[in-house]
C-alpha cells in the first residue's frame, strides 16, 4: 500500500525525521493562505499523486509569488498527472502539498527495505540523491553504500556514522543523520513497512538536513493490523477494479491484453498468462480467486473481467484441491448464466472429481468449451479471441 507525500511526512514528524515546513491543500484559496502563513520568499506546489516523476512533467514547480501559488494550484488541482510511474490517463490530483523553498547545498539519498536475498533490512545511501537511484547504481555504482541491520542487534551507531561518512557529512550532521536513520528503522518495524525512501535528502545552506520528498510503501499484509495506516489508504489513486476486486477476497492486476483470465492459486495464475503469451495471446489481466471458490467469487470474477471491454475470451484454469471439481464446475455454470457471458469461454479443470466436472461443463449450449490440458486451453483461447 502507497501513500501520498505529506501523508508521508506526516509520519516523518512523529519519530524526528525532519521534513520542509509545509500543509497540504485542495483549493488554490487554500494553497495562498497556506503559503501567506508559511512566509519566506518563495513556495513548492506539489501535486499529491501515488507516482514518481511528477517533476518532469509538471507536478512539482516553484513559486516566486503569492499569483504563481495560485495560478499553479489552479492549473494542477482536477487534472490527471501522467508520470513514468502510471499509465496513458494518469492519476487524479485531488490535493497538493505547499512547502517553504529551501537553499540547497547538496541533495543525498537514503532509504530502507527488506534485502529479500540476505533476509535482512538494509539501508542505501547515495551522495548523488535527487536523481532515480536505479540510474546511479547502473552508471556509477561506486557511489552507492549499503548498510544491513542485524535483526537482533538493531541498527547500531556505527552503521549511521559510516554512512555520514560516505555522504561527506560532518559535525552535528553525523548526529542528525542517525537521528534521521534512527526514526526510519522505527518507524519501519513499527508500522510493517516495505520501503521508507528519501529523495532527496538536502543539505541546506545552514548545514541542517531536510527530507525534502519522502516516499512510503506498506506491507499490504500487515495493514488491516494498522488502521492509522489503513485509513491513509486513498482509492482514488488506485485502479477501480483492483479496489472492487480487494472487497470479494479477490487479487486482481489489470493487463493490456484482450484475454481473461481466472485461476486460483497466484503461481497458477501466472503460469497460466506465461503459457498465453506463449501461445501468441496477450492476457487482459492476472485474477486469483484463491483456494476457496464458490459461486459469488466466480460470478464477482466474471464481473471484473468482463468490465474490460478489450476482453475477447476469457480462459478458466481451477486445480480442484480443496473445492472439488464438480462444485467448480457447477459454480462457473451458475456465474455465466447469472451475468450472461457473451464471449466465448475456455475451461480448463484439474483435481478431485475432475471427469464429473468435465462432464457438468461438456453439451451445455452456452459458449463454453472444455479443455483437457492447460496447453490445449490456451491455444483454444487465443485463437477464439483472434476469431473475434
Amino acid at each position: 500500500m502507497n501513500i501520498h507525500e505529506y501523508q508521508a511526512k506526516q509520519l516523518f514528524q512523529i519519530y524526528g525525521i525532519p521534513v520542509p515546513d509545509g500543509k497540504q491543500v485542495t483549493t488554490p484559496e487554500s494553497a495562498e493562505q497556506v503559503a501567506r502563513e508559511l512566509g519566506g520568499e518563495g513556495w513548492v506546489v506539489k501535486a499529491q499523486v501515488h507516482a514518481g516523476g511528477r517533476g518532469k512533467v509538471g507536478g512539482v514547480k516553484l513559486a516566486k509569488n503569492l499569483a504563481e501559488v495560485i495560478d499553479f494550484s489552479r492549473d494542477m488541482l482536477g487534472k490527471r498527472l501522467v508520470t513514468i510511474q502510471t499509465d496513458s490517463s494518469g492519476l487524479p490530483v485531488n490535493s497538493l502539498l505547499i512547502e517553504k523553498i529551501y537553499p540547497i547545498k547538496s541533495e543525498l539519498y537514503l532509504s530502507v527495505l527488506v534485502d529479500r536475498a540476505s533476509e535482512r533490512i538494509i539501508f542505501i545511501a547515495s551522495a548523488a540523491g535527487g536523481v532515480d537511484i536505479e540510474t546511479v547504481a547502473h552508471e556509477s555504482p561506486e557511489q552507492i553504500i549499503s548498510v544491513q541491520v542485524h535483526p537482533a542487534a538493531g541498527l547500531q551507531a556505527y552503521q549511521c556514522r559510516k554512512v555520514a561518512y560516505t555522504l561527506g557529512l560532518k559535525g552535528q550532521q553525523i548526529k542528525a543523520l542517525e537521528k534521521i536513520m534512527q526514526g526510519m528503522y522505527d518507524l519501519f518495524l513499527a508500522k510493517d513497512a516495505s520501503q521508507i525512501e528519501i529523495n532527496p535528502l538536502i543539505e541546506t545552506d545552514s548545514g541542517d538536513l531536510l527530507a525534502l520528498d519522502a516516499k512510503i510503501n506498506f506491507d499490504d499484509n500487515a495493514v488491516a493490523i494498522h488502521p492509522d495506516i489503513a485509513a491513509m489508504k486513498d482509492p482514488t489513486q488506485e485502479d477501480d477494479k483492483e479496489n472492487e476486486a480487494q472487497q470479494f477476497g479477490l487479487n486482481y492486476i489489470t493487463l493490456d491484453g484482450n484475454i481473461g483470465c481466472m485461476v486460483n492459486g497466484a503461481g497458477l495464475a501466472m503460469a497460466t498468462m506465461d503459457l498465453v503469451k506463449l501461445k501468441g495471446g496477450l492476457p487482459a489481466n492476472f485474477l486469483d480467486v484463491g483456494g476457496g471458490t464458490n459461486v459469488e467469487k466466480v460470478c464477482e470474477a466474471f464481473k471484473l473481467i468482463l468490465s474490460d471491454s478489450s476482453v475477447k475470451a476469457v480462459l478458466v484454469n481451477i486445480f480442484g484441491g480443496i473445492v472439488k471439481c464438480d462444485v467448480i464446475a457447477s459454480g462457473i455454470l451458475a456465474a455465466i448464466e447469472q451475468i450472461h457471458v457473451a464471449v466465448p469461454v475456455v475451461v480448463r479443470l484439474e483435481g478431485t472429481n475432475v471427469e464429473q466436472g468435465r462432464a457438468l461443463l461438456s453439451n451445455t449450449g452456452l459458449n463454453l468449451y472444455a479443455a483437457d490440458d492447460l496447453a490445449h486451453a490456451a491455444e483454444q483461447v487465443v485463437a477464439l479471441a483472434e476469431a473475434v
